[in-house]
């Protein structure tokens, strides 16, 4: 069997949800819509943050990068699922899978750090009141964000680059709705030994220590909010970490669904769905959930629309 090279200019085969013509139909109404939703509720808590002052505060920055993150996943994703669904399966070029696999596990892997550095500043705010301000300057908070950012980049291109050497050859399907690293290794015919090494590897790094410093960070936060004596007390504590608990459940619990449950356990069109979840729905649902739960951001809103009245 004659092997081909990335160089080689083969395409792939995204094969998406093998189904009638009205379901695809319905699935792509369905996506367009929580696309539409989901850019417009990222960019409107983008704006709000940025033009509020009394959003100014380290925990709306963080949500900020995180609907930044949102929209650069989403969009990376969604589109070329649009094209797929349309015609039933669609060709992707070598260069524009490596892409798309770049920018979504680069993406995955910001909004990991990041959603560590939350905990981390729900953390300082809790057990750490008095110094809060002292701790988590907006300086601060610029360098963490940069730092998650470049972290979350600079390990995935590391391992995207050894990825980009695999040898294919044989079929070129990949059963997937886009572009993921295990459908593609699937169709490599080089040794892959040293790929599932680095994914163990990256695994520790970008999922499992990240989960432990959330792990960590709430404990000491659920220590602290149980000695507070009043119940109102305990309960406006916690009513600022709700949020971004409901985020990180929604985010690692479809995360580690797909990605350390054996695949054996999961069929092909449940994990296309799990991943539909993390990729398409979770960034919809994060804005509405800060956004619901969240009387600041409701306020900014309703300045807005009175400033506009005014005008």
């Amino acid at each position: 069997m004659e092997e081909k090279n990335l160089t080689d200019g083969i395409e792939f085969f995204l094969v998406g949800f093998q189904c009638s013509q009205n379901v695809r139909m319905f699935l792509f109404c369905l996506l367009l819509v929580v696309y539409c939703g989901t850019i417009c509720g990222n960019l409107l808590i983008i704006t709000l943050v940025s033009s509020s002052k009394i959003l100014h505060t380290p925990m709306y920055f963080f949500i900020s990068q995180l609907s930044i993150s949102d929209i650069l996943l989403t969009t990376e994703i969604v589109p070329n699922l649009f094209h797929i669904l349309l015609n039933n399966g669609a060709a992707i070029t070598v260069i524009g899978c490596i892409t798309q696999l770049y920018f979504f596990c680069g993406s995955e892997a910001f909004e990991c750090f990041l959603l560590a550095v939350m905990s981390y500043d729900r953390y300082v705010a809790i057990c750490n009141p008095l110094r809060y301000s002292t701790i988590m300057t907006s300086g601060h908070c610029v360098i963490l964000s940069i730092t998650c950012w470049l972290l979350g980049f600079s390990i995935i291109l590391i391992h995207v680059i050894e990825t980009a050497r695999i040898t294919f050859c044989g079929s070129n399907v990949i059963d997937h709705l886009f572009c993921d690293l295990m459908p593609l290794l699937e169709l490599a015919c080089s040794d892959t030994f040293i790929i599932h090494i680095q994914i163990y590897i990256v695994g520790i790094v970008v999922l499992l220590i990240p989960a432990l410093i959330i792990v960590t960070s709430y404990a000491s936060i659920a220590r602290a909010v149980l000695r507070i004596p009043s119940s109102t007390g305990r309960q406006k504590a916690f009513s600022t970490c709700s949020s971004h608990l409901i985020v990180v459940s929604i985010f690692y619990g479809s995360m580690f669904s797909v990605y350390i449950v054996p695949p054996k356990d999961l069929t092909i069109s449940m994990s296309k769905i799990l991943s539909l979840l993390y990729t398409v729905f979770t960034p919809l649902i994060n804005p509405i959930i800060y956004s619901l739960r969240n009387k600041d951001i409701r306020k900014a809103v309703q300045e807005i629309f009175a400033k506009r009245e005014i005008l």
